[in-house]
């Protein structure tokens, strides 16, 4: 029992490290939570104005559609605020214990991953814009009227954008598997065919569903995958 309390002990710095850095990223996503909450109309404006499509009309399904659409839209930006202040507090609380090298590593790594997101959600944003108004274009030559649901048109551009985003940040993870020695090189070359086919897969699994859609968002995922069995040789 003594050796326990000893254990405590040592790491309850750790811990009430941890502790503080928790609440300041409750408090931070919180802040900008509410903050995205009450200036929704203003995002909301300038959105539709981005994301405009001739000859589609996008309406609300309900009066009290609004205030869902706000705290989406609160969530989403806490998110996308939370996230690098939880990289850099990871980094914080974890560089005592890492080596000069290590560190060097781990620093190279965050910016990567933000930039990968990034890239990956305005890549994604524009992919699924693109294919609307090629939707929208149709429909029209069909003599059918594009009226669409507010909620489920942002959603759709938004949770899609940033799932493709996610997905662009699966090059580190197989880089830190490769690093761990969990797999090795030889087998993302052995298995490149099965990895080709899981992204097909996962992209299928995405709106939109055309032909020409899923190609334009498999194939950079492919030349990352490469690009990932290139950077791992050294």
């Amino acid at each position: 029992m003594e050796n326990f309390f000893v254990t405590i002990d040592k790491f309850l710095p750790f811990l009430e490290d941890l502790r503080s850095r928790l609440y300041r990223g409750v408090i931070i996503f919180v802040v900008v939570f509410l903050a995205g909450f009450l200036s929704a109309g203003i995002i909301l404006r300038k959105i539709l104005n981005l994301v405009h499509i001739d000859q589609v009309t996008i309406a609300t399904s309900s009066p009290f559609q609004f205030t869902d659409i706000a705290m989406d839209t609160g969530f989403f930006l806490a998110i996308i605020v939370s996230v690098p202040y939880i990289l850099h507090s990871f980094y914080a609380f974890v560089g005592p214990a890492l080596t000069r090298r290590e560190k060097i590593r781990l620093f190279k790594t965050i910016p990567l991953s933000v930039g990968l997101f990034i890239v990956g959600f305005v890549y994604g944003f524009f992919i699924l814009y693109y294919a609307l108004g090629l939707f929208a274009a149709i429909n029209t030559s069909l003599g059918i009227a594009n009226f669409w649901n507010i909620g489920h048109f942002l959603s759709q551009i938004l949770i899609t954008s940033a799932l493709l985003g996610l997905v662009f940040e699966f090059p580190i993870l197989l880089s830190f598997l490769v690093k761990l020695k969990i797999i090795s090189r030889q087998a993302l070359i052995d298995n490149r065919r099965i990895a080709y086919f899981l992204t097909v897969c996962m992209t299928a699994l995405l709106p939109p569903t055309d032909g020409v859609s899923l190609l334009a968002m498999a194939l950079p995922l492919v030349l990352l995958y490469e690009g990932t069995v290139l950077l791992t040789k050294h």
